[in-house]
């Protein structure tokens, strides 16, 4: 027994491990489950159909090149051209930790370092989780494969676009901010991003302004053919 609670208390720290990693009640059709229960229901998820990779057809006034991300429907948006774009899965912020802008990508890093924030340690060790102070890159690393590093007009968002090492978190409300991405994805998406990419987030408090946005669904034909679709 107390083997099978420091297992479930390494997991727990593990989900809130950034900001982009932690427990949030998801809410469903029948009640809404408390945190803890997210690490028994979801741990073993797999990944819905809807959050796979996708080229979709897209209605927007941004320029290719630009990233959309759609907090509400978990989708990122990366805009190929000017009816296209690629849609990939994505894990959001929980309750009280949304949040919409424009940003952009300063930074990119492979299989990125993490130092979670001072008040991040805190929070969760006032909930019994105990952080590192640091973790080295690599498959243990919350941050997973990839990490692009938001900027705003006041410098460091404190907010990533970055991997996972718990990919059934994709398409929940489980993170501290952070845009998380299976690490297949977040590598492809990497690939493609330069440092100055425009982010825009739709989110909370609409301060990302009117953004031109219609998701017309997925054109079958680019996404079989790779060479068409990115």
């Amino acid at each position: 027994m107390k083997s099978f609670k420091y297992l479930l208390g390494a997991v727990m720290a593990a989900a809130v491990a950034l900001p982009g990693i932690a427990a949030k009640a998801e809410t469903t059709k029948k009640h809404k489950q408390k945190s803890e229960d997210v690490v028994y229901a979801d741990i073993h998820r797999p990944v819905p159909e809807k959050f796979q990779k996708r080229v979709v057809s897209l209605r927007t006034s941004e320029n290719p090149g630009t990233i959309i991300i759609d907090t509400n429907n978990k989708f990122l948006y990366y805009v190929t051209d000017n009816s296209h774009a690629l849609r990939y899965g994505i894990g959001v912020g929980r309750e009280g930790f949304g949040w919409s802008g424009v940003v952009k990508v300063q930074r990119k890093a492979e299989w990125p370092d993490w130092t979670p924030p001072k008040e991040m340690i805190a929070r969760e060790a006032r909930r019994g989780h105990m952080l590192p102070a640091h973790m080295d890159g690599g498959e243990d690393n919350p941050l997973g494969a990839r990490a692009m590093y938001l900027f705003g007009k006041k410098g460091d968002s404190g907010y990533r676009i970055h991997g996972t090492n718990q990919p059934w978190s994709i398409g929940l409300n489980l993170s501290s901010g952070c845009i998380r991405m299976m690490n297949k994805d977040v590598t492809d998406l990497y690939s493609r991003v330069p440092v100055g990419t425009k982010v825009i987030v739709i989110g909370p408090g609409n301060k990302q302004g009117n953004v031109v946005l219609e998701d017309r669904g997925t054109d079958i034909l680019r996404s079989l053919f790779s060479s068409l679709g990115g």
